[in-house]
């Protein structure tokens, strides 16, 4: 059985070209798998049932596993048996007719406008501060993931046209658009940039030894200036992009717009990602819908 995981990872990692967090995760829901089908004297992937399967999620509820950490396993074994089904190593995948576990899906809070211009007021201080500033901003501004502001290059990003180009999930390219506070930030970053380089690094964001900055970097130094500018919640990049998403989805209305934007595949995504204030939409529905008018004082006499 650990052949076929090891060829199936092979394929992610050099066909699909998955990225190294999505490769473990894979990784560790088949060996866990493995471990239980082995305990029930299976031996090889054809003899697994809906029942085993059930069996396995049933377990781990026990084990206080979360619905979210239960579902991805099921769609890990999902997508490993449509492998094994392709390569003509099994004959009927039994993963899909098992139901995913319902769960309510927390989301992370938008910080609202107020606490966010308090946030990137933070003072040009010195270098690091100043590229802090241009992350933030460039965060903020295109709803970028952390993984994605990471893997940024120089020669991705265009100041001319406004815009930067990403490698988002599954390899999927998208423009994102830069507004004027992120122009303004990333163009004073790249006039000091040169300071801290001592090699040909291609990085847009480096750290203070001119190395291309980790995702735990930045998470490290969002939390450290969320305290600083004196906001009385947690930051993190993932709640910049949910901002992002729900400031703008606020404004808009365009749905499809902000799938878009965030480099959501399905609009589904989108949907569950943002969270509209529900009197807000209930005001434009008041004033839009001809036969949702509130009665006047007039109308009622």
């Amino acid at each position: 059985m650990h052949q076929e995981i090891e060829s199936f990872l092979h394929h992610l990692k050099y066909e699909k070209q998955f990225s190294k967090h999505t490769l473990t995760s894979y990784k560790t829901d088949l060996l866990d798998a493995v471990s239980f089908f082995n305990i029930q004297n299976i031996n090889n992937w054809q003899a697994i049932q809906e029942s085993t399967i059930r069996a396995l999620l049933a377990l781990r509820r026990t084990e206080k596993k979360s619905a979210r950490t239960l579902n991805r396993q099921l769609s890990t074994l999902r997508s490993f048996y449509r492998y094994l089904i392709q390569r003509g190593l099994i004959q009927d995948n039994k993963a899909p007719r098992v139901a995913t576990i319902k769960s309510n899906r927390l989301l992370p809070k938008a910080i609202d406008v107020d606490q966010m211009v308090k946030l990137l007021a933070l003072p040009a201080t010195n270098i690091l501060a100043i590229r802090d500033i241009a992350l933030m901003e460039l965060l903020y501004s295109t709803g970028l993931r952390v993984s994605e502001v990471v893997s940024l290059n120089l020669g991705d990003l265009d100041l001319e046209q406004q815009q930067v180009s990403v490698i988002g999930k599954g390899k999927k390219a998208r423009i994102a658009i830069i507004g004027k506070y992120a122009y303004k930030a990333l163009k004073e970053w790249l006039k000091i940039r040169p300071n801290l380089i001592t090699t040909e690094e291609p990085a847009l964001f480096i750290n203070k030894n001119g190395a291309r900055i980790s995702v735990r970097a930045i998470q490290y130094r969002l939390y450290k200036i969320g305290i600083k500018q004196g906001l009385d919640t947690r930051i993190h990049p993932h709640r910049l992009r949910h901002s992002f998403a729900s400031h703008l989805l606020e404004s808009s209305h365009d749905l499809r717009g902000v799938q878009e934007l965030l480099g959501h595949a399905n609009l589904s995504s989108t949907q569950i990602y943002t969270k509209i204030n529900f009197q807000h939409l209930a005001n434009v529905y008041d004033q839009c819908h001809p036969r949702a008018c509130k009665q006047s004082k007039e109308d009622e006499k």
